[in-house]
């Protein structure tokens, strides 16, 4: 598959991201997590050479791009060692779903600002009683008889990047009667925007023991009162729109964990070529260099399942997207946490400093381990959907 190997549009994109990348760093994504403030200026600068939307269309302010092209800013932002968490949220996530699912009047809205920087929207699906169960999801719409308005109740929590989005895609169902009576059935979920600053809207901040300048948010939804209009797409569309923006999330997650495993790793590289302690750099020591070694071939063969998935996504394959997304991101994940435990092992004490920025990425390496779904639930995927062994559950 020609997708697997950068065309010259793709190698000159990365070149220019990792270009400002590399004006901000490592030391200035610390910096704004210690000020307990948001990446603003490099988020600003980005928008500003189109990086933002480079997957939206462009009749909408957007780079005409896909997943493919996002991913890659992202992953070199990341190997910069400053990755933008909101980019998997707003232009991958909400603005996919949008573009794809949205009316024109909500793409009129709402994919220029995303495009350009100067709107953010953030992600609500996760509950605290439905984990990693999404067909137990709560969170209910009902319709105003009288006014066809719709009325959201529910809770949602871990959503990132409430306090500076204009509004949240939630993730919610319509309520049946046989909801009343307590037969769920299947999930049909539903999209609404609900704007942050809605009646009876109210999030509270999550203590996160993680270094990391997104904050994360539970949700309270009492009666939100929202307009008709505010429904994205079919509220009888079901799954299709769903994961029309999880299998992006899924494959931004890879990239973000890619991006983070390749700069931990060139730490550790640059370290194993220039610490000595006996005649040669400890580089020289197959116990040092095989392990790095083995990190470098993970992250590689994550990212080519990364660009798998991503150019079955562009290409309008779903099912095809929605296997590989979940092995990139499995893949990814792994790969990463391994290559941040190895790079700050090669660094010993040193890897433990500020100075080198390593240890910081223990916890956040995990991530991508535990959201969007945890690696079980991804095997579980494979397990039932490709091998098409029984499920337990």
């Amino acid at each position: 598959m020609t997708a697997m190997i950068d065309s010259e549009e793709h190698k000159a994109l990365r070149t220019a991201v990792a270009s400002l990348g590399k004006r901000y760093g490592r030391d200035y994504l610390a910096a704004v997590t210690r000020e307990n403030r948001h990446p603003t200026e490099l988020w600003a600068d980005a928008a500003k050479l189109g990086y933002l939307g480079v997957n939206l269309p462009e009749a909408y302010g957007g780079g005409g791009g896909g997943i493919a092209e996002l991913s890659i800013v992202l992953e070199e932002l990341g190997a910069a060692g400053c990755p933008l968490l909101m980019l998997i949220v707003s232009p991958a996530i909400c603005g996919t779903v949008i573009a794809r699912f949205g009316t024109d009047t909500q793409k009129q809205d709402w994919l220029p600002g995303i495009a350009d920087g100067t709107r953010t929207m953030a992600f609500g699906i996760t509950e605290p009683d439905a984990g990693s169960n999404s067909h137990r999801i709560t969170t209910t719409a009902r319709r105003d008889p009288d006014t066809g308005d719709w009325l959201l109740t529910g809770r949602k929590v871990f959503i990132s990047g409430v306090d500076i989005a204009d509004a949240v895609l939630v993730v919610g169902r319509t309520e049946t009667v046989s909801d009343k009576e307590g037969r769920t059935g299947g999930l049909k979920p539903c999209l609404f925007i609900v704007p942050r600053d809605a009646e009876g809207f109210t999030r509270r901040r999550i203590d996160m023991d993680i270094e990391s300048p997104e904050k994360q948010f539970e949700l309270t939804l009492d009666d939100v009162r929202l307009p008709a209009d505010a429904l994205v797409g079919d509220e009888d569309a079901g799954l299709l729109q769903l994961f029309a923006g999880l299998n992006p999330e899924r494959v931004m997650t890879a990239a973000f964990a890619i991006g983070i495993g390749r700069y931990a790793l060139d730490t550790a590289v640059r370290y194993a070529k220039e610490r000595t302690v006996w005649k040669e750099p400890i580089g020289a020591h197959q116990a040092v260099a095989h392990p790095l070694a083995q990190a470098h071939i993970d992250l590689e063969l994550a990212r080519l399942m990364m660009r798998k998935a991503a150019a079955l996504y562009d290409a309008g394959d779903d099912v095809g997207a929605g296997e590989a997304a979940n092995m990139a991101k499995y893949a990814a994940g792994e790969a990463c946490v391994k290559a941040v435990d190895q790079a700050v092992h090669t660094l010993g004490g040193n890897g433990l400093t500020r100075e080198f920025g390593l240890a910081s990425l223990i916890t956040v390496a995990r991530v991508a381990r535990i959201a969007p779904v945890s690696r079980e639930m991804i095997l579980n995927y494979v397990s039932h959907q490709t091998l098409g062994l029984p499920k337990s559950y």
